[in-house]
């Protein structure tokens, strides 16, 4: 009877428990650099965790970050010598579909897996398996190949490993998407895997290109023998990981007026004194007012009139209602382009909201111009019907990110 019930525990603790769901959020956040206005990429802000948390200087070196998610392999059934146990990781490149809710913008963003590892327990110290005095040589001499820290092909050394007599934590690259195999040399009574990390690499869009916002998506992977993520033909304790992807995108976009340049004096070129010494008339009348413009978004610019004509903002002799209409264009610094991808150069504004210009990398406090003129027959009407009183007009710049 007690030889009974001690075989129904065994079953219980070798059985495999409900198989749950596991989700992991990757969070990654663009804002521009001014030191760096050519860099345009999504910056990680997921910490680090489990093998790049431990040994950080390893995955500085390799250009490599880890998660650690608390997803147990095993125990497995007795596993005899010359039985070959293979780690595999989803390293190809994936897709996914990003939506920013409040725009309904999408955007693809890429993700694959370059490395895995865990820490492994044995049900007897490595001494024991392997009749080996030393600790390590019993890691070494339990594998064909050495230990764990050398990793099989494809999979790529990454770095150190650390053990006790019982346990071995290891991480391997994962340049390929293929099984890694470590080929057994004793017979181990049973083993588990307490734990998986993985790192990642990411293929994100262009933030210039993105409005601001929160962009989310999720990546669903398969775990177990097989699956998308095996660990030694194993079954685990979670049957899938959800990669939750949090894209955060933090825009800027600041128009500095020097001092006094919001009071525009349209004034002939050359100004007035050849109308005053020579009686020569004016043909336009005209301003260019110096803007500084930092952006790293989509915008759009347009004007608000105090008085509207139909061919756009007018300035007018309040008294005796004489109107002529004011002409604004825009001409932008290098790195912001029109919607056809072409430098802009005097480009006529309206009262509508204008295509969006676009930055191909970060203008920081860059100049630009406003470009105010009256044509030759409304410079004309106005000089004839001027009655030594100013023709005055609010006409207000809009750039608008909101795109």
């Amino acid at each position: 009877m007690k030889k009974s019930m001690y075989g129904l525990g065994m079953m219980l603790a070798l059985a495999a428990p409900a198989a749950e769901a596991i989700n992991q959020e990757i969070r990654a956040l663009f804002t521009p650099d001014p030191a760096q206005p050519q860099r345009n990429v999504f910056i990680n802000k997921t910490p680090n965790s489990g093998y790049c948390a431990t040994y950080p200087g390893q995955c500085e070196q390799n250009n490599m970050f880890s998660i650690q998610l608390p997803i147990q392999f095993g125990p497995s059934q007795p596993i005899e010598a010359g039985t070959p146990v293979s780690i595999k990781a989803p390293a190809n490149w994936r897709q996914l579909t990003v939506i920013n809710k409040d725009t309904g913008e999408t955007e693809t963003v890429e993700v694959r897996i370059t490395g895995i590892g865990s820490r492994h327990y044995y049900s007897d110290p490595v001494t024991t398996l392997t009749g080996e005095s030393d600790v390590l040589s019993g890691h070494r001499k339990l594998w064909s190949g050495s230990s764990w820290v050398n990793a099989s092909p494809p999979c790529q050394y990454s770095g150190v490993g650390a053990y006790s007599p019982i346990t071995y934590l290891f991480f391997w690259k994962t340049p390929v998407e293929a099984s890694c195999t470590k080929l057994l040399a004793f017979r181990i009574p049973h083993m588990y895997f307490n734990t998986i990390d993985f790192a990642y690499e990411l293929r994100t869009p262009n933030p210039l290109g993105m409005s601001s916002g929160l962009y989310t998506g999720s990546m669903n992977y398969s775990i177990g023998p097989g699956l998308d993520f095996d660990m030694g033909g194993i079954n685990s304790n979670d049957d899938s990981l959800t990669l939750d992807f949090v894209l955060d995108v933090q825009h800027t976009l600041k128009v500095d007026i020097p001092p006094g340049g919001n009071k525009v004096i349209l004034e002939p070129q050359g100004g007035w004194q050849s109308w005053l010494d020579q009686g020569r008339k004016p043909v336009r009348l005209m301003r260019d007012q110096t803007f500084l413009i930092s952006a790293s978004s989509r915008f759009t610019m347009r004007l608000e009139c105090e008085f509207d004509q139909v061919e756009g903002c007018a300035i007018t002799d309040r008294q005796s209602g004489y109107t002529g209409v004011v002409n604004v264009s825009v001409s932008l610094p290098h790195g912001l382009m029109n919607s056809s991808g072409q430098p802009v150069k005097r480009m006529l504004l309206g009262r509508m909201a204008s295509a969006p210009f676009q930055p191909g990398i970060y203008v920081d406090r860059k100049p630009g111009t406003l470009h105010f003129e009256v044509s030759e027959r409304d410079t004309n009407w106005l000089i004839i019907n001027a009655q030594d009183r100013p023709f005055k007009g609010n006409i207000t710049v809009i750039w608008d990110s909101e795109v």
